[in-house]
Parts: structure tokens; C-alpha cells; sequence
């Protein structure tokens, strides 16, 4: 058992069952041993990787997708730019770059990063330069906010429940033979149906960060665009812990792989329009890439002598690859047009 995984051992006998979304926030956030307190997660060397990290392409347009939707809501000055969760840096590194041809944008341009771990505070420092640090969403400016999150929300800790006869049942880690193991509590009634067995996810943070970024949208206009892996409405156990590239079991490990499961955006954008704003269905990332002009800019890059750009445009679009079960999802005032590659929630519908 490693480090962490002695220590949620000892307080699962002191206190009893740990509830899932507790395990989680413990194993990636532990202050000395959780996995994102610690380490560099990104990129080969690392335990999986993100966009940005396959190519200069997803960030340089994502930007320039941020920067025409400042322009169509009158160039507000100055403003605030944002990242939730910003790895390394280097999304916002290929933002910053792609946005200086558009005139008076960087001028503009505040930067704030939300990052909890202290470690990759560190890393995007070395990676941006001097910038403001939050721990929240809540502690953002109060100005036009322009904001992108990349698999952030993946990572927010979820709560799971299980149907049985009399009800649902949370599942909760214990300890089992000297190891982890999940364990159901007793049942509660729930305001949903379900088949016997079937596992429903709860990630009440997320609806709360993504309702609050709404808000602030919506009070001083701005954009806030989100990607991560996911579905719409999604049902089942998506719990998945990853280390070195490869999947593994979520209790194996505890603060030594990276635990994640798939977003469901229903609930987000609910909150969204419950806040007043304007919301995206969720787009399938290679959909919005290739409207946003990905194809025409690999073919540059491949001319330019990148002899990787085809086989990045591949993994970032190709539904084989990232391009279907990874969604992008845009919330906007409801007075201002929509940025560029996304349409309001009931465009999609009356064209679907």
C-alpha cells in the first residue's frame, strides 16, 4: 500500500467508510502525497496526455476562438483571462502567442490561473512568467471574463450510488483483508429511476464552479469555453484511475495515479441557464476544431516542415481517436452572438 493509502487506511478504521468524493479530493490533493501536489502528470514522461501537449494547434485555435468572441462583444478593456486547471502552462503559453496578431487583445488582457497544487503553481510560473494565482473561481476579478478549462472537470472528486431494491446506496471505500475496497452504505431515496444495479455519478463541484463562471458572464460578459471527455446525460461508473499511459484499479494506488471519470454535461449546462446565460450543446472536439479551421493549419505546419502536424490533426479529431468522446461546451451572454464553432442550445436542437 502506498504512503497515502496507509494514511486513508488509518482513518477509514478511526472514522469508518470513506465516502468516494472525499477518497478522491485525498489522493489528488493531499498536500504531501496527493498525485497532483507532488508530481508533473503531463506528457510522455508523465501519466497521460492532454491537448494542448499533442499540438500548438489546439491552443492557437481555442485562442483565437476567445479573442473573435471578445471582438464581437465590443473588445471590453481591460479584461480578465482565464484558465481553470492549467497544467503546465502550455495551453495558455499557445493562447497567448496566437492572440498577439489580434490588435489591443494582449494589451487587454489580465491573466489569472485557478490551480490548487502548489507544484504546477510553480511549473506555469516557469512556463508564463509572473501571474496571478487563485484558488477559485470565486476569487476571480470582477471584469470581463474570457476562460477556458481543459479536462479539468474530469478530475472534480463524484460521488457514486448504486440501485438496489429499497433504494440507492452510496458506494464508500473501506478496508478489506489489509486493502482497499468499496463497500455500499444503506440505502436513500433518490429522485431518479434506474434499473437494478445501474450506477448514477453526482459531481455537485463542478455544476457549482461552471454556474459561478456563468454568473460572472453574465454580470460583465465574456466567454468561457470547456473541454473535457464526456457525455450528455451520462449514466453508468466511469470511475478510472490512470499511471504510465495505462489504466488501472482506482484503489490500487492512492496519490500515485491520476483519478478521473467522464463529465456529464446536462447538469452543467443547466446551471448555466439557470444563471442567465446562453450555453452550447457539447460539441464533439474534432467537430469544433475542424469548423474553427484545424485541417487548413495542419497543412500549414506539414508545409512549414512539422512533421507531426497530420498525425496530430489524427488525434485530436479523428472519433477513432480524441475527436468524438472529448466535448467542447461554450457559455455566453444571451444579448451577445455566439463564439466562433458553437451555436445556443436551442439552435442545436431546431437544427438537430
Amino acid at each position: 500500500m502506498t504512503p497515502l493509502g496507509r494514511l486513508i487506511a488509518a482513518r477509514i478504521a478511526r472514522d469508518g467508510p470513506m465516502r468516494l468524493d472525499d477518497y478522491m479530493q485525498t489522493c489528488l490533493l493531499h498536500p504531501e502525497h496527493g498525485y497532483y501536489s507532488t508530481r508533473d502528470p503531463f506528457g510522455a514522461a508523465g501519466d497521460f496526455t492532454t491537448a494542448p501537449e499533442i499540438s500548438q494547434m489546439f491552443g492557437e485555435l481555442a485562442g483565437l476562438a476567445l479573442a473573435q468572441a471578445w471582438l464581437d462583444q465590443g473588445a471590453p478593456a481591460p479584461f480578465t483571462l482565464a484558465e481553470i486547471g492549467p497544467g503546465r502552462g502550455t495551453l495558455m503559453a499557445d493562447i497567448r502567442r496566437a492572440t498577439r496578431a489580434v490588435p489591443g487583445f494582449a494589451d487587454a488582457a489580465r491573466l489569472s490561473l485557478v490551480e490548487a497544487s502548489p507544484h504546477l503553481r510553480q511549473v506555469q510560473a516557469q512556463a508564463l512568467g509572473p501571474v496571478a494565482h487563485l484558488d477559485s473561481v470565486t476569487d476571480l476579478p470582477d471584469a470581463p471574463l474570457f476562460l477556458i478549462a481543459n479536462e479539468f472537470l474530469d478530475a472534480l472528486p463524484i460521488r457514486q450510488f448504486v440501485r438496489v431494491e429499497r433504494g440507492w446506496a452510496e458506494r464508500m471505500v473501506t478496508v478489506r483483508d489489509g486493502a482497499l475496497g468499496f463497500a455500499l452504505a444503506a440505502p436513500v431515496d433518490l429522485p431518479r429511476e434506474g434499473a437494478l444495479g445501474e450506477v448514477f455519478e453526482d459531481r455537485p463541484g463542478a455544476a457549482a464552479v461552471v454556474a459561478e463562471v456563468a454568473r460572472r458572464i453574465v454580470a460583465r460578459g465574456g466567454v468561457a469555453i470547456l473541454v473535457d471527455y464526456g457525455t450528455w446525460d451520462g449514466r453508468g461508473d466511469s470511475l478510472q484511475a490512470l499511471r504510465r499511459h495505462g489504466f488501472e484499479d482506482p484503489l490500487a494506488n492512492p496519490g500515485e495515479a491520476d483519478l478521473t471519470s467522464h463529465v456529464d454535461f446536462a447538469p452543467l449546462a443547466a446551471a448555466s441557464m439557470d444563471a442567465g446565460a446562453a450555453v452550447s450543446a457539447p460539441v464533439p472536439q474534432g467537430q469544433w476544431l475542424r469548423a474553427l479551421g484545424i485541417e487548413a493549419r495542419a497543412a500549414r505546419l506539414a508545409q512549414a516542415g512539422d512533421a507531426g502536424a497530420a498525425d496530430a490533426l489524427h488525434r485530436l479529431t479523428d472519433p477513432a481517436a480524441m475527436g468524438h468522446l472529448f466535448k467542447a461546451m461554450a457559455i455566453w451572454p444571451r444579448h451577445a452572438p455566439a463564439p466562433p464553432g458553437f451555436a445556443g442550445l436551442e439552435d442545436h436542437a431546431a437544427h438537430a
